[in-house]
C-alpha cells in the first residue's frame, strides 16, 4: 500500500470542508432572521456549487434565505448543496484510497422507483415542514414543544416499511434534540452531526429520494474479513466485511452483511452476541473461521447482502490472512448510492504488513513506508479478545480504513502476532458464534444472567 498518499494533501479538500463548516454554522443561531455572518456562510454554500446545475437553485436559496424569507424549497436545496459538497469530499477520498491500495472499483450504483411515495405524500410534507421550523429556530433555539413535533409523523411513518428509513432516522434526530432541549443552555452543540442529520432527513423526505435500491441474486463463496460491532445503549449492530466470489467466475467483489437488535443498556461486552446470533448464521462462520456457500442470496448495487439463513451454507475453513493476502488485491469495490456519498461512511478493507509499532499514552500508531498511520483503537469492540495490546504487539493486520479529523484512520478487525515462534491470528469477532475462552465464557454468562433476570422481570409486567 502507498501509504504516501493516504498523509498528502487532497486538492480542494479543506476548502469544500470549509464551507461546508460555514454553513453549518448558520443553523446554529436559527434562519429567521440571520445575521451578517450567517449571510456570509450562505453565500459561501452557493458560490462553491456555482459551476453545478445546481447553481441557479442555491443562489435563490441562499438569497431568500439571507433575506429571512426561505421557504421549504430554499432549504431543501441548501441541504442538497451541502451533501453534495460532502459527497464530492467522499469522492476524492475513495479516489486517494483507490490509488493506494491498487485495488478496481466498479460503476455507478442504481436505484429502483421506491413505493409509497403517492400515498406518503402528507407525511413527507409534515417531515419537511417540522425540518424547516427547525432551521428556522436554530440548535440554540429549540425547545421540547418544537422537537416533540416530530412525534405524530414519526408514529404515522413507522408502521409504513416504505417510510422505515426516514422515520428510523427522524426519531433518532428528535430523540437527540430533546435529550439536548433547551438549546439555548447547551455549552457544546454536535454542529456538524445535526447538520448531517438535519440535510440528510430533509432529502429522505424529498419524493423519490428514499428509492428501493436494485438487488441481483448473489450464488458463490463469502470469504469473511472480520466483523465490525457498532453499539448503542438500546440497539446494536454486526456488520461483516468480506469478499464474495460469484460462482460463474466473475469479478470478486466487496460486500457487506449485516444484522441489527435491539437490546437493554445492561447487555455489553460479549454478551451482544446472545442478541445477534439467532439472527445470522454467518455469525459462526466468522466465529469458526469458516467460508458461506451462497445460493441467490439478494445483493443490493451498493455490496450490502440482504442477509438470509436459508440462503447461505457453512463451508471450507478460509483463514482471514490468507483471503486477505489472496483474495482482498483483486476484489472490487460497489459504488456508494449518491445519498450515501459522506466521508464519514468510508470503511474500505485493507490489509497491512511489514510495518513498525509507535506507541505514545496508550495511543497506537503504524509507520507504513516511512509514514505514521494512526490506528483507532476506540472502535475494537470489547465484544471480542482483540485488545489494542494485541494490535500493539501485531506484525499484519486485516482493518477497516476511515476517516475522520481531517485523517486516514485504521480500524483494526484481525491482527497477526507471534507467539514463541508462531503466527497467532486474533479476531475481533472471534466469540461472534460462542467459545472456550475463558474470559469470553465469564462475559456470556454475565450476560445470560442479565438477560434471565429481564426477562422474569417483563414477564412479571406482563401478567399484571
Amino acid at each position: 500500500m502507498r501509504a504516501d498518499l493516504l498523509t498528502d494533501a487532497v486538492d480542494g479538500l479543506d476548502e469544500a470542508l470549509a464551507v461546508v463548516d460555514g454553513f453549518d454554522r448558520t443553523l446554529v443561531a436559527g434562519l429567521l432572521r440571520p445575521q451578517a455572518d450567517q449571510a456570509g456562510g450562505l453565500a459561501g454554500l452557493a458560490d462553491a456549487v456555482a459551476g453545478s446545475p445546481l447553481a441557479a437553485r442555491v443562489t435563490e436559496a441562499a438569497e431568500k434565505t439571507a433575506a429571512g424569507a426561505a421557504g421549504e424549497e430554499h432549504f431543501v436545496a441548501l441541504a442538497a448543496a451541502r451533501i453534495a459538497l460532502l459527497g464530492s469530499v467522499h469522492d476524492a477520498l475513495m479516489s486517494r484510497i483507490e490509488e493506494a491500495v491498487g485495488r478496481p472499483r466498479a460503476g455507478e450504483s442504481g436505484s429502483a422507483p421506491g413505493g409509497g411515495e403517492e400515498h406518503a405524500a402528507n407525511l413527507h410534507a409534515a417531515s419537511r415542514s417540522w425540518l424547516c421550523d427547525l432551521a428556522r429556530a436554530g440548535w440554540q433555539g429549540i425547545d421540547h414543544e418544537l422537537v416533540g413535533g416530530a412525534a405524530p409523523v414519526v408514529s404515522a411513518m413507522l408502521p409504513d416499511p416504505a417510510l422505515r428509513r426516514p422515520a428510523t432516522l427522524l426519531d433518532g434526530f428528535a430523540a437527540e434534540l430533546a435529550a439536548s432541549c433547551p438549546g439555548a443552555t447547551l455549552e457544546r452543540i454536535p454542529v456538524r452531526r445535526w447538520a448531517d442529520l438535519w440535510s440528510r432527513a430533509l432529502l429522505l423526505t424529498v419524493p423519490g429520494a428514499a428509492s428501493a435500491p436494485v438487488v441481483a441474486e448473489a450464488s458463490g463463496r463469502l470469504l469473511p474479513l472480520g466483523v465490525d460491532v457498532q453499539e448503542h445503549a438500546t440497539a446494536v449492530q454486526a456488520q461483516v466485511h468480506g469478499v464474495f466470489e460469484p460462482k460463474d467466475g466473475g469479478t470478486p467483489r466487496l460486500v457487506r452483511a449485516s444484522v441489527s437488535a435491539p437490546k437493554p443498556d445492561t447487555v455489553v461486552g460479549a454478551g451482544l452476541w446472545q442478541l445477534l446470533r439467532p439472527h445470522m448464521s454467518l455469525l459462526a462462520a466468522v466465529s469458526e473461521g469458516r467460508a458461506m456457500e451462497l445460493d441467490a442470496m439478494p445483493l443490493t448495487a451498493e455490496g450490502d447482502l440482504m442477509w438470509d439463513d436459508a440462503r447461505a451454507r457453512a463451508g471450507e475453513p478460509a483463514d482471514v490472512f490468507a483471503t486477505a493476502r489472496v483474495a482482498l488485491p483483486a476484489a472490487a469495490a460497489f459504488a456508494t448510492a449518491p445519498l450515501d456519498r459522506h466521508p464519514a461512511r468510508i470503511a474500505v478493507p485493507v490489509l497491512l504488513e511489514g510495518y513498525a509499532v509507535e506507541e505514545d499514552d496508550g495511543a497506537v500508531a503504524f509507520e507504513v513506508a516511512g509514514r505514521r498511520l494512526v490506528v483507532d483503537a476506540d472502535r475494537v469492540p470489547a465484544a471480542g479478545p482483540l485488545t489494542p495490546e494485541a494490535v500493539a504487539s501485531s506484525g499484519a493486520c486485516v482493518g477497516l480504513l476511515r476517516w475522520d479529523a481531517g485523517e486516514f484512520l485504521l480500524q483494526p478487525l484481525a491482527v497477526e502476532r507471534t507467539v514463541r515462534k508462531k503466527a497467532v491470528a486474533v479476531h475481533a469477532g472471534a466469540w461472534a458464534g460462542g467459545t472456550t475462552d475463558k474470559a469470553g465464557v465469564r462475559a456470556e454468562k454475565a450476560a445470560t444472567d442479565a438477560v434471565t433476570v429481564l426477562r422474569e422481570r417483563a414477564g412479571r409486567l406482563l401478567r399484571k
